[in-house]
């Protein structure tokens, strides 16, 4: 009887055995969080620390199964402040603004140290200083966004007031304005323009916006819900994006050529793109930013009228804790 027994719960739990899913293929399918990363752009090599993190399996070695989205700035913003998005990447700005506006949205992770927003001309018209743009007619790809902000910002940083500057909306029309001479000088990134300019040998001068005042530009936000419900998993998204963001600048070759398999069609012409983009992203200390910051990009806002009060605590928009808690690499 005992034999018989025992004969049946081999023959159970072999039965058992057999119906029980392999543990690999359950930990690195099933266990793996999905999240849709609103990017604010379409793609470009400028995200290479965000597809070597992907592509190295930093994503996933942090638990996460990582796709991008591309999706206006604005978009992707409410949709963090609404909790349907867990994190998206978002200019300093944007983030005062919705912070105004009641939504919940915390900055986690300073990817861009630099503000890349920068004033182009061509040499000839002897526009070297900030001061030089008194007078001046200068194109602006809208008076919104980034680019307005940090124009304005720029323009304040040397005390010119921004009835000092002839100043018109061109759209994205940069490149087209400043070579056929409808304008003196254009607004636009400073990885972008210059580069483009510097590959048709087109003699430009450069003002840095970043090289005049200190202002938040593009990062990583959460909300407060996510923060307050699963901190771990904010601080092993944060890591993730911190080890992407080191090997892209220790190795930017390698970087652009894992951006190939995330850009359609990205030819070796653009690598220039990424290239100017690393000095905007170098830090002692990767992803912190600072109140100082925060605080000066509050007061262009302010002074533009695009907030009409300041936030009664700056210091509650941002988080470095993520960033600290991951070594501060």
């Amino acid at each position: 009887m005992k034999k018989q027994l025992l004969t049946l719960l081999i023959l159970l739990l072999a039965v058992l055995a057999a119906c029980t899913p392999d543990a690999s293929e359950v930990g690195e399918v099933d266990e793996l969080i999905p999240i849709s990363l609103p990017m604010g752009f379409v793609p470009d090599p400028q995200f290479a620390p965000f597809y070597v993190a992907a592509e190295k399996g930093y994503f996933a070695d942090a638990g996460f199964s990582v796709t991008f989205e591309s999706i206006f700035e604005t978009e992707g913003i409410a949709l963090v402040g609404a909790n349907e998005r867990p994190f998206a990447i978002v200019s300093g700005e944007q983030v005062l603004l919705a912070r105004a506006q009641a939504l919940p949205v915390v900055y986690v992770l300073e990817w861009y140290q630099k503000y890349p927003i920068a004033v182009v001309s061509k040499a000839e018209a002897g526009i070297v200083t900030p001061q030089d743009l008194n007078g001046r007619s200068v194109g602006l790809p809208g008076f919104f966004g980034a680019s307005y902000v940090g124009y304005l910002g720029l323009l304040s940083a040397v005390g010119l007031a921004p009835e000092d500057v002839n100043a018109s909306d061109i759209g994205f029309n940069q490149m087209e304005t400043l070579l056929s001479d409808q304008a003196e000088a254009v607004v636009g990134y400073a990885n972008n323009e210059p580069v483009q300019l510097a590959g048709q040998n087109v003699p430009i001068n450069v003002i840095q916006v970043s090289d005049y005042i200190d202002m938040v530009a593009n990062g990583l936000i959460t909300n407060e819900t996510t923060i307050a419900e699963n901190p771990a998993m904010v601080e092993r998204f944060v890591g993730a994006v911190l080890r992407g963001l080191a090997d892209t600048l220790a190795d930017p070759d390698a970087a652009f050529e894992i951006s190939k398999s995330y850009v359609e069609g990205l030819e070796d012409g653009r690598k220039p793109v990424l290239e100017a983009s690393l000095p905007l992203w170098q830090a002692t200390t990767l992803g912190l930013s600072d109140t100082a910051a925060w605080q000066n990009t509050q007061d262009i806002l302010l002074q533009a009228g695009l907030m009409d009060t300041p936030l009664a605590d700056v210091t509650a928009v941002f988080s470095n804790e993520f960033v600290l808690a991951n070594g501060g690499n």
